[in-house]
């Protein structure tokens, strides 16, 4: 038996939000319902959802606000990372993501270190430009100093 239900929430292989389903009666009644993933098609159902959309949106543009913002001064800030160098000024070891995450948090910048971008390890002398990711559509491109210790 089939029942309708609205999206609450994005749900994987079966729809994004405010989405309307069908799907098998056990399916909504046990796992999509009481996870608040999704609920009965009714006209209250449908102005909450409408609700929890313009909230969500009030709070995506604050967060994204704040995170340019972050990203500019982020830009402003060097980030300088010394390395023992052998012969050749080749770099024992390499400079990482996480190793440039550590120096961003150590200047005030609350950064993962999935948030750093770096295409490969950095194994030379040199500066840098390096991408961080600090919002879903908003990055920031800093420049790291690698040097001689």
């Amino acid at each position: 038996m089939a029942f309708e239900v609205i999206l609450m929430q994005d749900v994987k292989d079966l729809g994004s939000e405010g989405q309307v389903v069908r799907v098998s009666e056990g399916y909504a009644r046990n796992f999509l319902i009481p996870k608040k993933l999704a609920a009965p098609v009714t006209e209250a159902t449908r102005r909450r959802l409408t609700k929890l959309q313009q909230q969500r949106e009030v709070e995506r543009k604050a967060g994204r606000e704040k995170a340019l913002v972050l990203a500019a001064k982020m830009e402003k800030a060097s980030c300088t990372i010394p390395m023992k160098v052998g012969e050749g000024e080749k770099l024992f070891g390499a400079v990482t993501s996480t190793d440039i995450a550590k120096v961003l948090v150590s200047q005030g910048f609350e950064i993962d270190k999935h948030a750093v971008q770096l295409e490969a390890p950095i194994k030379e002398l040199g500066v840098f430009e390096v991408k961080v990711k600090v919002h879903s559509d908003v990055e920031a491109l800093i420049k790291v100093w690698v040097v001689q210790e």
